[in-house]
């Protein structure tokens, strides 16, 4: 928390405390949620495949059979996306009519109710609370994981939007961090405290109820969506830390002249307007390639290639940190240098790098057992290329539906994007285990391709919105889809001649 304030304290653009603090309020109870409960769960395995099998026992007089625990356990993980895809079709409707601060803060229902199951599941004999649990921590990951980013895009200035937008990559590495650190076996990972691990949800949600309420609503939702002059006002004064505001709300005041007498867009009329061919393109390819670029399995793969490499078991999860710590690492850097090279660099940058060191991590699985020391080359390769992905995709790729799409189009923008985001993670992780099985060490050429084109797209097809006011990218985005469609044509029929003189 204190490196991000320093950061945006030394840029001379530095909006003041209330940004900081709003970027901390949505954080700590939105994407900070969505990496702290995606990584706890590895910790208390053992522990509660061992509980459904002692309460089916206790119900029933005999055992579960393994097939049987392992699917409850499977479905106890795969909630979790699935609640999120609840979500992210949640979201869209909750952003227009409860409006950004407000749906964040309403989101901690799900929270409350899932710590509640969680923390009383062992007491009751019920591993059906700990499923429903998973899912209304998903239902809130999705909710939050798509207003977090549109409340902050909204409420920064231009200057510092990419910077911003850049700290729900932040949170989500801090929470995937902090869900490894507190899985420890001398924290809450042990065989007694797993409920209480999975309880500590709360902590997040409470932190958020007490502190977002203080905080502004964004001021384009205020004026665009809500029409109130006054309340836009009176929320950008406080964002800024200043009263001459007269710039910034004549800029949101001609994106309100462009959205006038257009109502939200609902999710299918993307998909059939014309003028937002190329956003929505861009949305689905980058998004998909985000999801789909391999750095979920790497995680899932890294405990047995750090045991391949000769690090005892017990000492494994603290490696185990050690990766989250990377991403981490490498989305403050991004947060730091967006604002100077730019979305396209970032991402053009990020996968290429990851399609190198995923190369090589494939050439070292294969040549393990041949050579002494390419288990240790493979374990570089997970480092190098979980740090590739903080640099560019895993923070970049959530700016897009902010920047890409206007007011009227945001929320439903981000339904995509999380439908996407959830449908891709549940099947990936529905078929990981297959895949392994069927390609072994060449598991990762199926996601080398997709970082290439996720490289070669944003490298051609991607336009830079850096510096950029929403207006002013909506309006060139709006030319490069009607260039095609009013080009003037290149061949045209030989002009009559009506004289007769030669």
């Amino acid at each position: 928390m204190w490196l991000l304030f320093l950061i945006l304290s030394l840029s001379p653009q530095f909006p003041g405390k209330v940004l900081f603090l709003t970027i901390c309020a949505a954080g700590i109870g939105g994407t900070f949620q969505f990496g702290y409960n995606l990584s706890i769960i590895n910790a208390p395995t053992l522990y509660i495949q061992e509980f459904t099998n002692e309460t089916w026992q206790a119900r029933t007089g005999r055992a579960l059979p393994d097939h049987l625990v392992l699917l409850v356990w499977s479905l106890i993980v795969s909630l979790y996306p699935l609640g999120g895809l609840f979500g992210a079709l949640l979201a869209g409707p909750m952003a227009i009519t409860l409006g950004r601060k407000k749906s964040l803060i309403v989101n901690n229902i799900f929270v409350l109710v899932a710590a509640v199951l969680f923390g009383f599941s062992c007491k009751a004999s019920s591993f059906e609370m700990i499923m429903l649990g998973r899912l209304l921590m998903g239902v809130n990951a999705g909710v939050s994981m798509n207003i977090q980013p549109m409340y902050l895009g909204e409420s920064a200035p231009k200057e510092l939007r990419g910077a911003v937008a850049m700290t729900s990559a932040i949170f989500t590495a801090l929470g995937i961090v902090m869900g490894q650190v507190v899985g420890l076996r001398e924290l809450l990972g042990g065989p007694q405290a797993w409920p209480l691990l999975l309880a500590s949800c709360l902590v997040p949600g409470v932190l958020q109820l007490v502190s977002l309420p203080l905080l502004p609503e964004s001021p384009r939702y205020l004026l665009i969506d809500n029409g109130d002059t006054k309340a836009c006002l009176a929320a950008l004064q406080h964002f800024r830390g200043t009263r001459d505001v007269t710039s910034e709300m004549e800029e949101i005041e001609k994106e309100q002249a462009s959205c006038q007498g257009r109502r939200a867009r609902r999710l299918w009329e993307l998909f059939q307007d014309r003028t937002l061919r190329r956003q929505v393109i861009s949305l689905v390819v980058l998004s998909s390639a985000m999801e789909l670029c391999g750095n979920d399995s790497v995680y899932a793969y890294a405990s047995s290639v750090f045991q391949e490499a000769g690090i005892p078991t017990e000492k494994v999860q603290y490696a185990i940190i050690g990766t989250g710590s990377c991403e981490l690492f490498t989305a403050f850097i991004s947060c730091v240098v967006i604002e100077r090279v730019g979305r396209r660099v970032l991402l053009i940058v990020g996968y290429s790098l990851m399609t190198c060191w995923g190369t090589i991590f494939t050439v070292a699985l294969s040549l393990q057992s041949s050579f002494p020391g390419m288990p240790y080359l493979a374990m570089s390769c997970i480092f190098a290329f979980i740090l590739s992905f903080g640099i560019g995709p895993a923070g970049v790729t959530g700016i897009l539906a902010t920047e890409l799409f206007d007011q009227t189009a945001r929320p439903a923008a981000y339904m995509v994007c999380g439908i996407l985001l959830w449908t891709i993670l549940f099947l990936v992780g529905l078929s990981f285990p297959f895949l392994v099985k069927a390609l072994s060490h060449f598991l990762y050429v199926p996601f080398l391709f997709v970082c290439v084109c996720g490289a070669i797209y944003a490298g051609l097809f991607l336009p830079e919105t850096k510096g950029k006011t929403f207006l002013d990218i909506t309006e060139e985005l709006h030319r490069l889809n009607l260039t095609k469609r009013t080009r003037v044509p290149t061949w045209s029929d030989p002009e009559v001649i009506q004289s007769t003189e030669l």
